[in-house]
């Protein structure tokens, strides 16, 4: 029997205004996030119970306040603060693998993205 499942949230998208630059924030863009989470596995997949794992409306709540809340500099602290949010309010998560991506980023040349993975173990 398996230890833990996996929930991935992939390609959310918010609004918001986060980096080093003046003009980030007072223009603001799309940051794109994906969440993989490692779940302990419990009775919940047996009796086929919401309450007994990660409600993944919940968990795109719970990003989208980090993401639209306060500026941060880093797309890095931002993946971590999405991370430790989610296993604050999940016990059940024993990892949470965050990606952040940014688009628009303020780079000379041209690229489709920037984008960060942090990790974080519950």
């Amino acid at each position: 029997m398996a230890e833990c499942y996996t929930i991935r949230l992939t390609n959310c998208a918010f609004f918001a205004r986060h980096g080093v630059h003046d003009e980030e924030e007072f223009l603001g863009q799309r940051f794109f996030v994906d969440a993989e989470l490692e779940v302990d596995l419990s009775d919940a997949l047996e009796t086929d119970s919401i309450e007994g794992t990660v409600h993944y409306g919940v968990a795109f709540k719970v990003i989208e306040d980090i993401v639209t809340g306060k500026r941060r500099y880093l797309i890095e602290a931002l993946a971590l603060d999405i991370a430790k949010a989610l296993t604050a309010q999940f016990s059940q998560i024993r990892l949470a693998r965050i990606t952040v991506r940014k688009p628009s980023a303020a780079v000379p040349g041209i690229l489709d993205h920037v984008e960060v993975t942090v990790e974080h173990r519950a």
